[in-house]
């Protein structure tokens, strides 16, 4: 196989959802792409044109869809496995690289694997907000489909207390509605109830709304699958309509 034909994966992001977030270089790889990887509603956004395969799968099957990337590219295919957001943040960059150990296949060792950055749905909504995350954070998944809920409060309770500025992703869904209240619970204890917090959904889309309130006056149906959570420290403050965090740290 020659250097042009030699496939690869790209695990591209796609950004919070405005087309205009999509990075030149995404869209680059994009137009040279054979095939396209990823969730359903991810792959919906990308446009249909002769010689572009769509795989489009359900969420679930992150390694399955990564090993199908991965075979491929093996063939010597030019696979764009997308996400939204940025690739490497709860996403599908982790799942293919997971794919590649657990083949064992000293072949695939070898492919061309890149990762290109996107534009993140907590980095979108902090914009739209001002400048919550201006000093030291946490990206916290409130999901528990990977990894047990007690750990979850561990990590809320302990960045709370350690005055990190918090973006939570997933916070509430119908299967687990009960879990964002606790999480709201324990962000009361841990960082007090006159802390911002913000809700934003739909960023970067048109039905887009933006809320900022205390957490004492924070309610869990503030929050769903479509909303980021950001969550500010002792020193996150309002500014006319924008919410910032300084630059600088006071003891907490």
């Amino acid at each position: 196989m020659t250097q042009t034909d030699a496939g690869w994966v790209k695990i591209v992001g796609l950004g919070p959802g405005n087309e205009t977030m999509v990075t030149v270089q995404v869209q680059d790889v994009l137009a040279e792409a054979t095939d396209v990887v990823g969730y359903i509603p991810y792959v919906k956004r990308i446009p249909e044109r002769p010689g572009l395969t769509l795989h489009a799968t359900d969420n679930r099957v992150e390694i399955e869809r990564a090993t199908h990337a991965l075979e491929m590219a093996a063939a010597g295919k030019r696979v764009a496995v997308v996400s939204s957001g940025d690739p490497g943040v709860f996403a599908m960059a982790s799942a293919v690289f997971e794919a590649l150990e657990v083949a064992n296949n000293p072949d695939w060792l070898d492919l061309d694997i890149q990762v290109l950055p996107g534009i993140t749905a907590m980095l979108a909504a902090s914009a739209r907000i001002g400048a919550p995350m201006g000093h030291d954070f946490a990206a916290i998944n409130l999901s528990d489909n990977l990894k047990p809920w007690s750990l979850i409060e561990k990590r809320l309770r302990l960045a709370g207390e350690a005055g990190f500025a918090m973006g939570f992703y997933n916070p509430r869904s119908k299967s687990r509605p009960h879990q964002f209240g606790r999480a709201l619970e324990i962000l009361r204890e841990a960082c007090g109830g006159e802390t911002l917090i913000s809700f934003a959904r739909d960023v970067s889309k048109p039905g887009e709304t933006i809320t900022t309130v205390t957490l004492d006056e924070a309610k869990p149906e503030m929050a769903d699958m479509r909303t980021v959570v950001i969550v500010g420290n002792a020193d996150t403050r309002r500014v006319g309509r924008h919410v910032y965090t300084p630059r600088y740290a006071t003891e907490g």
